[in-house]
């Protein structure tokens, strides 16, 4: 076996597949002398790295459950130009999460809290930064099932591991007592350590009619509150507006 067959296996041994796809044609140019070894080394190296950064940032974005792929140059700010656009460039540099700062995000539904959430994680995800979305009922559902499984501890772990957390949909169903406080675990286990998002339809201080318990319900907004930025949205529901859309092409359609 000669010693190039030799150097091609194992760079597939090493799993790099970029300079084994490219080692011949910089060997040919080597030996053309249109570039030196050292040069030809940097740059297998470089598009290698290169390769490996973009496979690993679409794993941490593919894992972190994301409802859709959108991302904050495809918010329609037009459409909301009550929004500060600039905060929310400020959000997307992750500047935040430097302080373990979180974010709240109330608003009526369908103005586009959880676009603007998911942008966030996506941009923090891309950073190769441990991110994970989740609808609050969903992640009440999970506590619930781990607690009578004897497993909250794990799952408690679990979801305070994350550097960033987006709660999404806070206030559509409410929360029982026993919920809560597993629920208040979870916030109290990441403040000051982690950040976390979160999306509500109702405004803080209406959150003791999700909470049943109104000490559950301070002790909560306390952690989640304290080193935040708060975003009340005000605007038109983007859902409503595309049903109307369409209702008024068919008018269109029908009248012609």
């Amino acid at each position: 076996m000669s010693n190039y067959q030799i150097l091609y296996d194992n760079l597939k041994e090493l799993r790099l597949n970029q300079m084994s796809i490219m080692l011949g044609q910089y060997l040919d140019q080597i030996n053309e002398g249109k570039i030196s070894v050292v040069d030809a080394l940097y740059e297998l190296t470089t598009k290698e790295i290169e390769v490996k950064n973009f496979n690993a940032r679409n794993a941490m974005v593919k894992v972190a459950g994301f409802p859709h792929q959108k991302e904050l140059k495809d918010f329609d700010f037009d459409f909301q130009p009550k929004i500060n656009k600039q905060q929310f460039l400020d959000f997307e540099s992750l500047r935040f999460l430097e302080t373990n700062s979180n974010i709240l995000l109330i608003g009526n539904s369908g103005v586009g809290k959880s676009h603007l959430a998911t942008s966030i994680g996506i941009a923090a995800a891309k950073k190769r930064i441990s991110t994970y979305f989740i609808k609050c009922h969903d992640l009440i559902e999970q506590l619930k099932r781990a607690h009578l499984e004897n497993k909250l501890e794990n799952r408690l772990k679990h979801f305070a591991k994350y550097r960033l957390l987006i709660i999404d949909e806070i206030g559509y169903l409410p929360i029982g007592e026993q919920e809560a406080k597993m629920f208040f675990q979870l916030i109290d286990r990441r403040y000051e350590k982690k950040s976390t998002i979160i999306t509500s339809n109702i405004s803080l201080s209406d959150w003791t009619d999700i909470f049943t318990d109104n000490m559950l319900a301070s002790a909560i907004l306390d952690r989640l509150v304290h080193h935040s930025s708060i975003v009340n949205i005000l605007g038109s529901s983007y859902r409503t507006a595309e049903a109307l859309s369409k209702v008024n092409q068919k008018k269109e359609v029908s009248c012609t």
